[in-house]
């Protein structure tokens, strides 16, 4: 569940980043505090990364965000303020600055042809999903969500998952950071893209994986909080291990939802690297692994080396 949550909770709150986005806050000065515990394994324990070399006449950055966090787990390292700044130009996987492109979108997250999750499940199969909605404090009806994928409907229970009222992204803080300097938000891909990702899922699966969902809540509430532990640690290398034993029955879709994506991003990274310094900032569970961002880039020559990102005694 966690591989499909790295997709669909970006689509989840690319609204509400957009309007948080808009308030500016005074930076705070610069700390550069290396953080006591470096390395879990071979990875360092960190999420900002410097790319280097291969004939790049500057650094660029590459940073590993986490879509949906408590709002006291969601804060900006001195370092990653002074990569902002130094930055051109801030790439996210969607243009998250563009509205339009936002609420255009959302027509995407319709199943097509006009099937519905009640056509895809048994009518007792599709009461016991309208009694969990009915039981439980949910964002939206089962009614008004009939017809949307059913993974976008998993996304938006699993924000129920996080134990605190209030709750923010890691986009939303560097959008912020991002405008106090002035520096422009751009995508690596569109927001379309990422939903008709899950076009090539079937959606008889998706049906059956919601409805073991809720099935199992409580198993998936202790993964998700585990996944959250791993990110405030930096732990990459056990996030790298969650992302792929997390959902046994994503298996044959890692290779559409993430790993086919780092090498597109992959390649288009150096022409953009050339023009000036860069902050990529894309989710955390694409960074690690043979087939993760750092390594690919390693193997077109980069040198890819970790920053120190101790944000854990940062107010913001």
């Amino acid at each position: 569940m966690i591989l499909k949550k790295v997709i669909l909770s970006v689509l989840m709150t690319v609204v509400v980043s957009v309007i948080h986005a808009q308030t500016v806050k005074k930076p705070l000065p610069k700390k550069n505090i290396a953080p006591k515990n470096t390395l879990s394994g071979k990875i360092p324990r960190t999420l900002l990364w410097e790319i280097s070399g291969n004939g790049l006449r500057q650094p660029s950055y590459l940073f590993g965000t986490m879509h949906i966090l408590c709002e006291q787990d969601a804060k900006l390292s001195d370092n990653l303020k002074d990569v902002i700044r130094k930055s051109k130009k801030i790439y996210f996987e969607i243009d998250m600055d563009d509205m339009n492109e936002m609420m255009g979108a959302l027509k995407h997250l319709r199943m097509n042809d006009g099937v519905k999750i009640s056509d895809l499940l048994s009518k007792e199969e599709y009461a016991k999903l309208e009694a969990y909605f009915r039981k439980n404090k949910t964002p939206m009806p089962l009614s008004m969500l009939n017809r949307f994928k059913p993974y976008f409907i998993s996304g938006l229970l699993s924000e129920q998952m996080m134990d605190c009222e209030k709750k923010n992204g890691m986009e939303t803080l560097i959008m912020k950071e991002a405008g106090i300097h002035d520096r422009p938000i751009f995508g690596l891909e569109t927001a379309a893209f990422q939903a008709g990702l899950f076009d090539s899922i079937p959606y008889e699966k998706q049906a059956k994986d919601l409805l073991q969902y809720i099935d199992s809540i409580d198993a998936y509430k202790k993964t998700t909080m585990e996944m959250v532990d791993v990110y405030r640690k930096q732990d990459l290398e056990r996030m790298d291990s969650l992302t792929r034993k997390s959902d046994p029955g994503m298996s044959d879709y890692m290779d559409l939802l993430l790993y086919s994506r780092n090498r597109k991003w992959v390649q288009q990274m150096p022409s953009i690297m050339k023009e000036a310094t860069m902050l990529f900032a894309v989710g955390a569970g694409h960074l690690p692994g043979e087939q993760g961002v750092i390594e690919l880039l390693r193997q077109q020559g980069y040198t890819v080396k970790p920053i120190p990102n101790n944000w854990m005694s940062v107010s913001q």
